[in-house]
């Protein structure tokens, strides 16, 4: 093995091989599709139980109520799942780690003359 000041490793470590996907991330897809799916099938479970009400059932329309709040339940938790791996993967800013950089206010007065390429070199 090489001695002195720059001597490095002649390998670089090795990989790790196995899955690359983010945990966190699947977990929240999974989620999503479970409240996706929970909320097609009670809006579909009340949409019977409204029919069944209509007829003359009493019960049906307690039970059109619960399913109808439950499914905007599943929703809600859904949409709250959706903005926190929109968040996860980058493509919205979270809200809890600060505000816009973006919306600061320009500076008033007069802006200086836009710089020519090249630098102080290329101007000689």
């Amino acid at each position: 093995m090489a001695t002195g000041k720059r001597a490095g490793a002649r390998r670089a470590a090795p990989r790790r091989s196995g899955p690359s996907v983010n945990t966190s991330i699947a977990a929240l897809a999974a989620g999503i599709t479970a409240c996706v799916v929970a909320w097609g099938y009670l809006v579909y479970t009340a949409i019977d139980f409204g029919t069944s009400a209509r007829s003359g059932s009493s019960t049906g329309w307690a039970l059109l109520a619960l399913a109808s709040l439950g499914a905007m339940a599943c929703l809600f938790v859904g949409l709250l799942l959706a903005s926190r791996l929109s968040a996860a993967l980058g493509l919205a800013r979270n809200p809890a780690q600060g505000g816009d950089e973006d919306t600061e206010e320009p500076t008033p007065g007069p802006q200086p003359p836009p710089r020519k390429p090249g630098g102080r070199r290329a101007a000689r």
